[in-house]
């Protein structure tokens, strides 16, 4: 079972402690967010310079001129 807690007070993370220190709880480090892990491996894969407005126009005019033909033919 997991419990996510947000501690208020100082003094309760001391009981926390204590209480992990005798084997009665686990306590692990929820900081970390796994989308945002995510989006930083997304933007480390990411090239360094992103396409221009015109060559995405480019590009999508070109996919829609052959779906076109595609469809007249």
């Amino acid at each position: 079972m997991t419990y996510q807690v947000e501690i208020l007070n100082p003094k309760a993370d001391k009981l926390l402690q204590d209480l992990a220190d005798l084997n009665l709880i686990a306590i692990s480090d929820l900081s970390a967010d796994p989308f945002l892990a995510i989006v930083d491996r997304l933007r480390e894969k990411a090239s360094p310079k992103p396409p221009s407005l015109d060559e995405i126009t480019r590009e999508v005019e070109a996919v829609r001129s052959k779906r076109y033909a595609k469809k007249k033919a």
